[in-house]
């Protein structure tokens, strides 16, 4: 039975990418299983509750992929979305993630996330799948990023947010009908309007 019970792991780990002891439960594999290929280095503890196979590779984007399996419901914004899109020199050390006003606040020891709320049409709308190390991580797109840092301006700074609008239009992530769209669902057309000409 252990010898089943180690294959299935190692085929469920090596397809979702990051596996927490919880997703074992929907495939009936006691989690005490994980932990003895922890031990045999079958498989690795890349922090507290995520393991990996020992080979896989991990990339720039490796803490969205822990953010997003930590909190499925959660969506990459602001800061850790432009680093995200290239639309920004800065490393944020932590993820920023969008949850919902009245939503509880995950408790997360790592990685470190900042989380920002957002109301439910502004959490709904824009937001994009990416694959990342076999994890499904949900990221606002370039345009309603834009939008977003000019919303949260006071949070990021007004020449980060200016910074973003520049980038993206010279990278052509997205259209002016694209930040016009996101502008007017996050209020705050009239704020971009004057910068967005200037870049036209």
């Amino acid at each position: 039975m252990e010898k089943n019970y180690t294959q299935r792991i190692l085929e469920i780990v090596g397809k979702a990418g990051v596996v927490r002891p919880r997703d074992l439960r929907a495939h009936g594999i006691p989690r005490q299983y994980l932990y003895r290929l922890c031990d045999r280095g079958l498989v690795r503890r890349i922090g507290r509750g995520l393991y990996v196979l020992p080979g896989a590779e991990t990339t720039e984007h490796h803490t969205l992929a822990e953010a997003g399996k930590r909190v499925p419901h959660g969506v990459v914004c602001l800061l850790s979305a432009l680093r995200f899109h290239g639309l920004t020199t800065q490393a944020p050390f932590e993820v920023w993630l969008a949850i919902g006003r009245k939503a509880r606040r995950p408790r997360v020891d790592y990685p470190p996330i900042r989380f920002v709320r957002f109301s439910s049409l502004t959490l709904e709308v824009g937001v994009e799948e990416h694959p990342v190390e076999g994890v499904a991580v949900r990221v606002f797109c370039p345009a309603k990023t834009v939008a977003d840092c000019f919303k949260y301006r006071n949070k990021i700074g007004l020449d980060v947010a200016i910074e973003a609008l520049v980038d993206c239009r010279n990278q052509r992530k997205c259209t002016n009908d694209e930040l016009v769209h996101y502008a007017e669902i996050c209020r705050v057309a009239n704020v971009m309007r004057p910068y967005m000409e200037v870049v036209a």
